[in-house]
């Protein structure tokens, strides 16, 4: 009998602002900006897309296309995002210097 898999959703685990940073800081540590903004884009699903089209005052519609994989979102847009999500943006000191 063939084992039935399904693809694997992160924004069905993503269901707290802590998780949604550990996830964040992940994508952030890779430095890649698709995957970021993709990752974001997994957050933002989570959280569902029309509420927080509401909460940031931004289309839902403008909100997927820039935060998907190909999606180049504008500072402002990331910040509004997390901002909707409970977290904020901070630097921190590369401890490898």
């Amino acid at each position: 009998m063939p084992v039935k898999t399904r693809a694997w959703d992160a924004a069905e685990t993503l269901d707290t602002p802590e998780r949604i940073a550990r996830y964040l800081e992940a994508a952030f540590e890779d430095g890649d900006p698709a995957l970021i903004a993709a990752a974001i884009g997994d957050a933002a699903r989570a959280h569902g897309m029309s509420d927080l089209a509401r909460e940031t005052g931004l289309a839902r519609e403008a909100l997927y296309r820039a935060l998907s994989e190909t999606g180049n979102p504008e500072f402002a847009t990331v910040l509004k995002v997390l901002g909707a999500l409970g977290l904020k943006l901070a630097a921190v000191a590369e401890t490898t210097r």
